[in-house]
């Protein structure tokens, strides 16, 4: 099923210079280059992003920035969610209004909402929105699992569309599969873009894009090619990949491997911190035997 917002999605960092302030050219040359290696989508503002640490005014800017720079050629998808309802369908309408082509929203946090309180947020949210939905389900941050029975109930939505699954329990995703047949699913973690392609999933929204997006976009080509033993091949190939850009909080690893490959990644904000060297050289071993380094040590 084709949701129009893409396959490869890449969850974008926000490039930030030396203050801690949005380096805007330096995330205008991030988006030609994700654009230029097999994204064929790109979210803004997401987790990867920083959303946590973005002001309101910050995030209009990212957004207003992308649509411009992209200029139609791969969708622009707003991270918009957040444990406050009125304050996430606030940031869903200025998204829109921005222009970008659909919004990722997370299940909210801290708050722990029960399963009507869950059902009425999105559905307030996507009542509020003039393009298509992405719920996210990612229970290892939020500390709430979406559960297959609530999914489903909001995927009747009309502009419901897909789900970012950063949850790896495959049971969990075949019951998702069974209650809403029409719901894209992405996978929403790296390590799991493979097992979910076998389990139905249409695609990735990722972080290990941002470096590796062409090899990423060949795996789902030869799936979709039906050459299955090619694509497990090359996907195992980037496991090493997956692995590396996971040893502390995202984005610190991937923001290594950016400014590693010359691409200005900058630095993160507090309360994340910036990788240390032990880090930085395991990323930098990593990429090597992958032949993307372009700094020099």
């Amino acid at each position: 099923m084709d949701t129009g917002l893409g396959t490869i999605i890449t969850a974008a960092v926000t490039p930030f210079d030396e203050h801690g302030a949005i380096n805007l050219d330096a995330f205008r040359a991030l988006l030609r280059h994700l654009a230029a290696t097999g994204s064929d989508g790109v979210v803004v503002t997401g987790t990867t992003g920083e959303s946590p640490t973005l002001r309101d005014d910050e995030k209009l800017l990212l957004w207003r920035t992308a649509v411009e720079e992209l200029g139609g050629t791969i969708p622009v998808i707003a991270g918009t969610g957040s444990n406050d309802t009125s304050h996430t369908i606030e940031l869903t309408r200025l998204a829109c209004e921005a222009g970008v082509d659909g919004v990722l929203v997370v299940t909210p946090y801290y708050n722990k909402p029960p399963r009507e309180g869950l059902i009425k947020h999105f559905t307030a949210v996507a009542r509020a929105s003039s393009v298509p939905v992405i719920l996210y389900n990612i229970p290892g941050r939020v500390v709430i699992n979406l559960e297959p029975d609530v999914i489903a109930e909001l995927a009747k939505l009309d502009n419901v569309v897909a789900i970012k699954q950063a949850q790896p329990d495959l049971e969990q995703l075949r019951e998702i599969k069974r209650l809403a047949p029409d719901l894209a699913i992405y996978a929403g973690d790296d390590d799991s873009f493979y097992p979910m392609l076998q389990e139905g999933a249409i695609g990735v929204i990722s972080v290990a894009s941002h470096i590796v997006g062409a090899e990423m976009a060949r795996v789902l080509e030869l799936w979709n090619a039906n050459e299955r033993n090619d694509a497990h091949a090359l996907s195992n190939e980037l496991l090493d990949v997956y692995e590396t850009l996971a040893i502390t909080s995202n984005p610190i690893p991937v923001k290594a491997a950016l400014n590693l490959m010359g691409l200005d990644a900058g630095t993160v904000r507090l309360p994340l911190v910036d990788a240390t060297a032990l880090q930085t050289e395991r990323i930098r071993s990593m990429m090597s035997r992958h032949n993307l380094v372009t700094t020099p040590a």
